[in-house]
């Protein structure tokens, strides 16, 4: 069974690139719904325009690159990734007889996060959440906004109460950061962390204060 993928339109492209290639990577299979406004903030982000008739073309290019925008720092495999339309509301995705092992939102824009909350369904990408909370399936939301207001806060603590697990993009600096990707990978390992995917993205904290310190 796969995973879903839901990338919204926040600043982020990073965070969704970095979880798909490690979800692949732990051998994986991926179910990509890509937003419209997401397309939006990819192309402002990478400069790749993210076509339905290219994208298994696009998917690659973007995810070969790394948090800096090089590209080809990454060798990626996309054979286990289907992709669907965030139009097309017939999609697998839609119905609850689909199996899946759960979704993950990243980034999940503010619009995002109101439309799951209020089980609006405007697209496939809500409408998979929609599913994965009615299923009781796990559902991972990785917010990146700031600052939060108190229709977004509520919006996600009816998240949290419906069963969902609200993780806010926010890099820690403790596992030795030295580069823009060591902090993306670690907000990437955290939503893994909280999907019960196993990764080797961020040094964890094993208790010793100065651990995470760059070697010299």
């Amino acid at each position: 069974m796969p995973w879903i993928v839901g990338v919204s339109g926040a600043s982020g492209t990073p965070y969704a690139a970095a979880v798909l290639r490690a979800l692949l990577a732990a051998g994986e299979r991926v179910d990509l719904v890509v937003s419209r406004a997401s397309r939006l903030t990819l192309l402002d982000e990478t400069q790749i325009a993210f076509r339905d008739g290219h994208w298994q073309q696009d998917l690659r290019e973007w995810l070969s690159r790394g948090a800096d925008g090089k590209p080809g720092t990454f060798d990626v495999d996309i054979e286990r990734v289907r992709y669907w339309n965030a139009g097309d509301l017939a999609a697998g995705p839609s119905s609850g007889s689909y199996r899946t092992k759960g979704m993950l939102i990243v980034p999940a824009s503010t619009a995002c996060v109101a439309g799951v909350a209020l089980g609006l369904s405007k697209d496939l990408l809500q409408r998979a959440a929609s599913v994965t909370l009615k299923e009781r399936r796990p559902l991972v939301v990785a917010v990146r906004e700031t600052p939060l207001n108190g229709q977004t806060l509520r919006h996600l603590v009816a998240l949290d109460d419906a069963g969902a697990l609200v993780v806010p993009a926010s890099p820690a600096f403790y596992a030795g950061a030295t580069h823009i990707q060591d902090l993306v990978d670690f907000v990437a390992g955290r939503v893994l962390d909280a999907a019960g995917v196993p990764h080797r993205l961020y040094r964890r904290w094993a208790g010793e204060l100065g651990g995470g310190a760059p070697s010299e």
